[in-house]
């Protein structure tokens, strides 16, 4: 039965295919998601259907801190409440013993986007921390995180060495998530100003400014077109350096025309997508000047690449 299906998106479509394992994924997190999944079949518990719009389980979204080993697990549904959960949420903590929280998402949306905005504790308080080198990190559900840490690790360090930050320096960090690259830039940098659309990220971000005592940064919740004209024009903040790591989509015009209003000494593009990081280039090639782009293997065994360009003011 179709419905019943369990596995991953094929390429550039919503087709499932049915897996068993998957090489570059977590072990531990597969398993949980196998026992997810047969606790539905089992009970009767429906699984969403795509097509229909009926259905309840719509996905199973699993995070792991990988120096910490604690397990975040979210339940996205199509409704208000899971069938037998208090026993799913009972099964599920008995048999993985380091599952730190468990996570009720409702999304009843006609969307291919995973993740709705409520999110209800079922299991522990809602979030799992993680170490990248020195600082430690509170993820929670709907803020972004590397799903390969020991490869953030050396691109953020990278980009820091390749950004040659002084302290006199303010730094801006758009698209900074839960603070990640901003708290690292901040031992280096004077003051870095970050900026995130996901409010619950921001929150987590000012979080984890505090778990590590850094004090010389400030974080704004808000569309970065809209955060960053309020930064410089309102509040006469101009940074030295950009940072910039946005979504596969690249820049929007707004964001490069502030910037190009701006000219900050240097700026350092972070990019998952070679094809918007080329085309963002092309409209900033006028005033700046590309001085490397280094590529970081985030993904192995995908065709996937994530690259670091430097660019400077000519």
């Amino acid at each position: 039965m179709e419905s019943q299906l369990f596995g991953v998106f094929a390429n550039r479509t919503h087709e499932i295919i049915p897996i068993e394992n998957c090489l570059i994924q977590n072990e531990q997190t597969q398993e949980i998601a196998k026992f997810i999944f047969s606790f539905a079949v089992k009970n009767k518990i429906t699984i969403y259907d795509e097509k229909t719009g009926n259905g309840l389980l719509r996905h199973i979204v699993t995070k792991i801190g990988i120096r910490t080993n604690e397990i975040m697990c979210i339940m996205v549904i199509n409704g208000e409440k899971i069938p037998k959960e208090k026993e799913l949420v009972k099964e599920l903590t008995s048999k993985f013993s380091n599952i730190k929280t468990i996570i009720k998402n409702i999304n009843t949306k006609n969307t291919n986007v995973i993740l709705g905005t409520k999110n209800i504790n079922l299991y522990g308080d809602g979030f799992i921390e993680d170490k990248l080198d020195e600082y430690t990190f509170r993820i929670s559900p709907l803020s972004f995180y590397q799903v390969n840490p020991i490869q953030a690790e050396k691109l953020y360090n990278l980009s820091i060495k390749e950004a040659e930050i002084s302290d006199k320096d303010i730094v801006f960090d758009l698209y900074c998530g839960i603070g990640t690259i901003s708290l690292f830039l901040s031992k280096y940098a004077k003051k870095v100003y970050g900026i995130e659309i996901v409010e619950e990220a921001v929150e987590m971000a000012k979080e984890n400014a505090k778990i590590n005592n850094v004090g010389n940064t400030e974080f704004i919740a808000g569309d970065v077109e809209f955060a960053l004209e309020d930064l410089i024009n309102k509040r006469n903040i101009i940074p030295d350096i950009v940072v910039v790591d946005p979504p596969r989509k690249g820049l929007d015009n707004n964001s490069i025309e502030n910037i190009l209003k701006i000219k900050p000494k240097k700026m350092i593009y972070i990019s998952c997508n070679p094809a918007t990081l080329m085309r963002d280039l092309s409209k900033l090639e006028d005033l700046y000047g590309i001085q490397s782009i280094k590529p970081v293997d985030m993904f192995p065994f995908t065709s996937h690449i994530e690259c670091i360009t430097v660019l400077h003011l000519k």
